[in-house]
């Protein structure tokens, strides 16, 4: 009777080992499944950045798929801040950010890090995140969880149904990656998304071979918004896109200040519904981000 007793309870504890893993595993954002999960770089160091120091980094460390492989190589210098948005691939709004921040050192924003590691192989884009992962883990003590919250946001969806705007159209019906006349093509590289400034004061921003879903996240700094935007046009594939507008003055006018002319040029809402044929819808939704519940200062190495 005992030995029964005592298996059954060794049966229930490897059940709810298995739960626990499974709960883990729903947990964790799909791109983390499919890069392996967990992984450490074979060397690394990091130090204090010298002031004023900026150094181009391996690639971009941008939660989009612009990437060139680098043989297991990777530099950076940057503040923690971007190092832990690119690991865990987020992208913040301005308040999404400050809120993170807000109960952290102020080193963790203000203080650069130069980076040099080397990991095995030749990893992708989304196993250098996991790799970054470990070092933050492991060199700043970096404990994080995430969480979802009810927050105000846009819904990004079709101006009409089932019509795309003239500068929004699937990636296969353009320029392919390699094209032989991608000087000539904005931008000129896929998976980057760019922004640049006319000369006449109009910002132009575009990407090519681009989920909807990362375009959408990508609208709130470009339009300075101030609410995350999630994709519900119910479009799948990637897609290229132009989009050009003229910023509206983000400060008024002081006081006793000469009347100022009346704003010319498309704005930023005119641009998308016009050029792409988007539109934002107010409203509510649960949107995921990260608390940090442990970060230290590291030693230099």
């Amino acid at each position: 009777m005992f030995a029964r007793a005592l298996l059954l309870f060794a049966l229930a504890c490897i059940a709810i080992e298995s739960l626990e893993a499974q709960d883990t595993q729903s947990a964790m954002p799909q791109w983390q499944i499919a890069a392996g999960g967990k992984l450490a770089f074979e060397v690394a160091s990091l130090k204090p950045s010298e002031p004023g120091k900026f150094q181009p980094p391996s690639f971009p460390l941008s939660n989009d798929d612009a990437f060139r492989p680098t043989g297991g190589r990777f530099t950076a210098v940057f503040p923690l801040s971007v190092l832990i948005t690119f690991a865990y691939k987020v992208r913040l709004t301005e308040e999404q950010m400050r809120a993170m921040l807000a109960p952290l050192p102020k080193w963790v924003s203000t203080d650069w890090f130069d980076i040099e590691a080397r990991a095995e192989g030749n990893p992708t884009k989304d196993q250098y995140r996991l790799l970054m992962q470990s070092l933050l883990a492991g060199r700043f003590k970096l404990a994080i969880h995430r969480e979802q919250s009810e927050v105000p946001l846009f819904a990004l969806t079709l101006a009409k149904p089932g019509k795309l705007g003239p500068g929004l159209r699937p990636h296969s019906e353009g320029p392919a990656c390699d094209s032989a006349n991608s000087g000539k093509i904005f931008p000129p590289s896929c998976d980057v998304q760019m922004q640049t400034r006319m000369p006449n004061g109009t910002q132009r921003a575009g990407s090519r071979n681009i989920s909807l879903a990362l375009i959408a996240a990508s609208l709130p700094t470009l339009g300075r918004l101030g609410r995350p935007v999630t994709d519900r046009t119910g479009l799948s594939g990637n897609f290229d896109y132009v989009l050009e507008w003229m910023p509206e003055p983000n400060t008024p006018p002081a006081p006793n200040a000469a009347p100022q002319p009346e704003f010319q040029g498309t704005t930023f809402l005119e641009a998308l519904r016009d050029q792409l044929g988007l539109r934002l819808e107010s409203g509510k939704g649960a949107v995921e981000t990260l608390v940090i519940e442990h970060v230290e200062r590291p030693s230099e190495n």
